[in-house]
């Protein structure tokens, strides 16, 4: 049985698997563009799966699932490439969510907050 990883599990293997190359992490700028890259590549999945754009019967068959993990690989890479704990992270955005837009959106049963 597999053990679910946290996001601390997560960004070890990444950085265990980048630590084994000369190369390292990428500079910031270059993970930047990775990352663009690796949304591009969601994106035209998305296009094709609920857009009006279907796939040309000469482009490989990926699934969104698999550019999903693209693009988290790359994220977590650039964290760690700048020493960014992805928890702290997480939770610096949803303190945010539940304080500054504790309002914002309709919720399905006004009793039951999650705050």
């Amino acid at each position: 049985m597999n053990k679910e990883k946290t996001m601390k599990d997560l960004q070890i293997e990444v950085d265990q698997y980048i630590s084994q190359f000369k190369e390292g992490y990428f500079s910031p700028l270059a993970m930047l563009a990775r990352m663009t890259e690796e949304l591009g590549e969601l994106a035209r999945e998305i296009n094709h799966y609920y857009g009006e754009k279907p796939k040309k019967e000469s482009e490989t068959e990926k699934e969104i699932i698999e550019e999903l993990g693209d693009l988290l690989f790359v994220l977590i890479c650039f964290a760690n490439s700048l020493n960014i704990d992805l928890q702290e992270a997480h939770d610096l955005v949803m303190k945010k969510f539940y304080t500054r837009d504790k309002n914002r959106w309709t919720r399905i049963d006004e009793g039951k907050g999650l705050e």
